[in-house]
């Protein structure tokens, strides 16, 4: 879920640059992290913190919202 997330958002230049700037991470390091829990949660985050693209997110992907937040909800525990 994670990994199909983050495709989403560097899909579009504005919101990938918004990621980066809001997590903190940078190319390196999500190129570097993706089989990493903290990486992928971070990505997810990201969506759950902007309502507006959660909802994209999840309509793109063919998945419901509170898919997304259950997969960050087992990437953090």
């Amino acid at each position: 879920m994670a990994l199909s997330a983050l495709g989403w958002v560097l899909g579009d230049q504005p919101r990938a640059d918004r990621l980066l700037s809001l997590t903190g991470l940078t190319p390196d390091v999500l190129r570097d992290g993706l089989g990493e829990t903290g990486v992928q949660a971070a990505v997810l985050e990201f969506l759950i913190n902007h309502e507006p693209d959660l909802i994209a997110a999840s309509e793109d992907l063919h998945v419901q919202p509170r898919d997304i937040i259950a997969a960050h909800e087992r990437l953090t525990q």
